[in-house]
């Protein structure tokens, strides 16, 4: 499992009974989590005294209690090579807060991967395309390591608030460039023109509307859309990320899609595994989602 250890602003102190007790910077939240299937003590302080309790409706979705909670607030997350990031959090729909902490470890690795080419040839531009680009965390850690950035998202406001990210972490002047589009439209429009990227970041929902309705199921459309991009990277890509938050889509998927994809052409190396965040409270890990790599030769 590729675990995201880094944090300092950051962590999971317990879980228990199909919830998750979190420390976001000053502030304590208990949010749901479905893989939680274990009943354990509560002995953390923070299960009595939360300053956010997101409770789930037995009909579906849920509301959020607050006690003391500003409507917004910032954390930080620090690299030693490099400047820090900062990303606003706020409690919006179904128990989310705008940033998806497991995610650290894959902006370490392809970071470094980044600074690893930029270092061997210090005149070259290295082109990343980040798809269904939410708040911003990956695009601020790829131009924090030194790429352009292509950002590309359906949701007006989601862009907006990547943007206020980019802002706070000193990336506001960074070569990132922000699309308010449908990923698959997009992506057949730079086939058109010929434009290529030398990686590419993919982080699709399970369901999910275009700005025009659009409607995408992942099962249905994530492997046709993997070989579409494929027509949009250089002769000589660096890597290829994608991540999943779907049951069906576990790591060996992740790895026999990229595997016929992209090793057939390019070459290079698939790897895939579940990520997860450390539980401060006893040692173990805590699994949250997968994600497949592909490392160009």
């Amino acid at each position: 499992m590729w675990i995201a250890e880094n944090w300092n602003d950051y962590e999971v102190i317990d879980t228990s009974s199909g919830e998750k007790l979190e420390r976001w910077g000053d502030y304590i939240l208990v949010r749901p989590d479905p893989q939680v299937i274990w009943d354990t003590p509560k002995n953390a302080v923070g299960w009595r005294k939360p300053n956010g309790h997101y409770h789930r409706s037995a009909k579906g979705g849920g509301e959020w209690e607050f006690f003391y909670l500003p409507e917004e607030w910032s954390i930080r997350y620090e690299r030693i090579s490099e400047a820090g990031l900062t990303f606003h959090l706020k409690p919006f729909s179904f128990k989310h807060t705008g940033l998806f902490p497991e995610q650290a470890v894959n902006w370490d690795w392809f970071s470094s991967i980044i600074k690893g080419a930029l270092k061997n040839n210090p005149k070259r531009s290295i082109k990343v395309l980040n798809l269904f680009a939410y708040t911003g965390g990956a695009t601020l850690s790829a131009a924090a390591a030194g790429a352009s950035v292509t950002h590309v998202d359906a949701s007006k406001g989601m862009v907006a608030w990547a943007k206020e990210n980019a802002a706070a972490s000193g990336l506001g002047d960074a070569p990132i460039r922000w699309l308010v589009d449908d990923c698959m439209k997009f992506v057949e429009r730079e086939i058109r023109r010929g434009n290529r990227y030398d990686a590419i970041i993919m982080d699709p929902p399970s369901y999910g509307r275009g700005p025009k309705g659009e409607i995408w199921k992942i099962e249905d459309a994530i492997f046709p859309f993997l070989m579409l991009t494929t027509e949009i990277l250089n002769d000589n890509p660096l890597f290829f990320l994608i991540n999943s938050y779907t049951t069906g889509l576990q790591p060996a998927v992740l790895s026999y899609m990229m595997e016929t994809a992209l090793v057939p052409k390019f070459g290079g190396v698939v790897e895939s595994s579940e990520i997860g965040l450390p539980v401060s409270s006893n040692g173990l890990v805590l699994p949250c989602g997968a994600s497949g790599r592909w490392i160009g030769k």
